[in-house]
């Protein structure tokens, strides 16, 4: 189970998905305060079984950060739909949000639908409230005359001269429309309108449901005040209410709309080590995949940033032409995928949305590196205290020595700089001038050959040293140290794998840590590092002499050729795997087919 104080959660309105212990998504919700809405699921006073167990198998939180709670509805509808979490039952259904479609046909229709089709019609939303769409609509028809029944105009009628087809309006009750032909005398020219009349009250009803709303606003706003200058107040408030219907409602979600098709979203920021990459894959209009990512710059060049970027798309499986970005991918990316960098309307907005969500993110990671960091250094200070060490253990150093089989005797230095691994200081040592295994002596050989070049080159002693070992180990090490003078200066313990035993130089018998505490665990975790790094340079010794003595017998193959199939493919096993032409660039032709005839016989 998480824990809830240690999760750095938005207050913004947006997406919140629990995952478990193999990183499943295993609840999605929305909120439009996310901090309040996720902390509710963590409070002793939850009752609910249900809501027990999901919040038991909860490892890891995943935000998405929306606009508003509108979009999160939306978001949230979109990934459940996709990924059918365990604990989400109300939307795992075919049901789906409404949308308003503007039918292709002659004089097109303006209606509400949850089916959308592929027949060339044109669809807004979708919309999570009903009743404002049937406001909205009712607002279109009754500004521009649009036909509501569903008539079927035949390419007969429709392509008879005699009978143009004409629509004619009444307002009784709200407006409506009713069929009307030229085959008998127009009394009432104003009540009629043609085709191409009726189509642009069709390109209106379309702006309005674009968002294009400052003509139709200004257009109201002229009509209001004709009506208050004649003191018709009560049409003039009925307008106002149908201008203030427009100014407060989002006629199309950022989240999932029609009019985006497929494409790729990627808002990126970086700093001088990392990139951090906030991705969106929009599938048919509607996010399908949203993750975030932190990547270490290696090479600092715009390949790199073109490969993270291919990665990515290969992850999930994204084959679409189009991309959209806050910096420029054009002369990264190749020439046939089509990428920009929006500056107005929806496809922009997804762009802030992606940037909003990259900054929470390295902001989050920001705090966690510094949670960590605080949790460490009281880790730190709890081991000063409980080892009795003069300094906090700030700079540690660990010792192991690895002989496995009695041969190629090596040792490793890992050093922990505030409590984490510094790999870069990493160190290996080859033991020299022992015919036989000795733990007791290697150690001297180890700790002296480091602490001299650390006095010789003026290089910062460590606040705690840790042989691998017991009672022998670290008398060996002491014996060094009081030589070099450094005994007094440095904390050193040994740690005995069985038991866990910590020996201290002066003491006879050890003392045992608490099992469960943190500093022992970072005692263990210091221990474990320095012989993972003892035994892999163990096994690349005995790898590098395993294939010297293989391949010393082969003719024709002497000394410096031995050395550069060392140096190029290390192992035996490495050399298996490498394709022939490989093998030809390094020692050519002829010895290649030597070798691999002498390994195949062997074999």
């Amino acid at each position: 189970m998480i824990d809830i104080k240690t999760v750095e959660i938005p207050k913004s309105p947006g997406v919140y998905k629990f995952l478990n212990l193999k990183k499943e998504i295993i609840y999605v919700g929305k909120s439009k305060n996310l901090i309040k809405r996720v902390r509710s699921y963590f409070s002793k006073k939850i009752q609910n079984k249900k809501i027990q167990n999901m919040i038991r198998e909860v490892t890891d939180i995943n935000f998405v950060i929306s606009d508003n709670e509108h979009d999160a509805l939306l978001l949230e509808n979109s990934l459940i739909k996709k990924n059918k979490p365990k604990y989400n039952i109300l939307l795992r259904d075919d049901k789906t949000y409404p949308w308003i479609c503007i039918k292709k046909e002659r004089f097109p229709r303006v209606f509400l639908t949850r089916k959308t089709t592929q027949d060339g019609s044109e669809y807004f939303g979708p919309y999570t409230n009903v009743k404002l769409i049937n406001k909205l609509l009712n607002i279109i028809k009754t500004l521009y005359p649009i036909r509501t029944e569903n008539y079927n105009f035949s390419d007969k009628r429709i392509n008879d001269k005699k009978n143009k087809i004409y629509l004619k309006s009444h307002s009784k009750n709200g407006v409506t429309l009713i069929l009307g032909f030229r085959d008998y005398p127009i009394q009432n020219e104003e009540s009629y309108i043609t085709e191409d009349q009726y189509l642009k009250n069709i390109d209106y009803a379309r702006d309005i449901l674009s968002g294009k709303f400052n003509i139709i606003k200004k257009r109201l706003k002229e009509e209001m005040n004709i009506h208050s200058m004649n003191l018709e107040f009560e049409e003039s408030q009925t307008i106002k209410e149908k201008i203030e219907l427009l100014e407060n409602y989002k006629s199309k979600s950022i989240v999932v709309n029609n009019q985006k098709n497929d494409l790729d979203v990627f808002g990126i920021v970086d700093d001088e080590k990392n990139y951090f990459i906030n991705y969106m894959k929009i599938a048919n209009g509607t996010i399908v995949s949203s993750d975030t990512f932190k990547l270490r710059k290696k090479i600092k060049d715009k390949s790199e940033l073109r490969q993270i970027i291919f990665n990515i798309r290969s992850k999930y499986n994204s084959h679409k032409n189009n991309i959209i970005s806050n910096i420029r991918l054009e002369k990264i990316l190749s020439n046939d995928i089509n990428t920009h960098i929006p500056r107005l309307g929806e496809k922009k907005k997804l762009i802030d949305m992606s940037i909003k969500n990259t900054l929470f993110f390295k902001k989050n990671l920001y705090n966690e590196k510094k949670e960590r960091k605080s949790k460490r250094l009281a880790v730190l200070i709890e081991l000063k205290n409980k080892l009795n060490l003069k300094n906090i253990p700030f700079h540690i150093e660990c010792y192991d020595i690895s002989n496995i089989q009695g041969s190629n005797t090596v040792a490793s230095l890992v050093k922990f700089q505030d409590g984490y691994p510094n790999k870069k200081e990493y160190r290996r040592f080859k033991i020299r001038d022992l015919t036989r295994p000795d733990d007791f002596e290697s150690m001297k050989q180890v700790i002296r050959r480091r602490y001299e070049r650390v006095i010789d080159e003026g290089l910062e002693l460590p606040d705690l040293i840790i042989v691998d070992g017991g009672k022998g180990q670290l008398s060996s090490a002491c014996e060094v140290l009081k030589e070099l003078d450094l005994y007094n200066k440095i904390n050193i313990i040994g740690l005995a794998k069985k038991l866990e035993e910590v020996y201290f130089p002066n003491d006879s018998m050890p003392i045992l840590l608490s099992k469960k505490s943190y500093y022992l665990k970072l005692l263990q975790q210091i221990r474990n590092e320095a012989h993972r790094f003892a035994i892999n340079y163990h096994k690349d010794l005995r790898s590098k002499n395993f294939l010297k003595s293989r391949i010393e017998t082969i003719k024709g193959i002497g000394e410096k050729t031995r050395l550069k199939l060392i140096n190029k493919f290390g192992s035996l096993d490495k050399l298996k795997e490498v394709d022939k032409k490989y093998i030809v660039n390094v020692i050519g032709e002829k010895k290649t087919e030597a070798l691999l005839a002498f390994l195949k016989n062997k074999n």
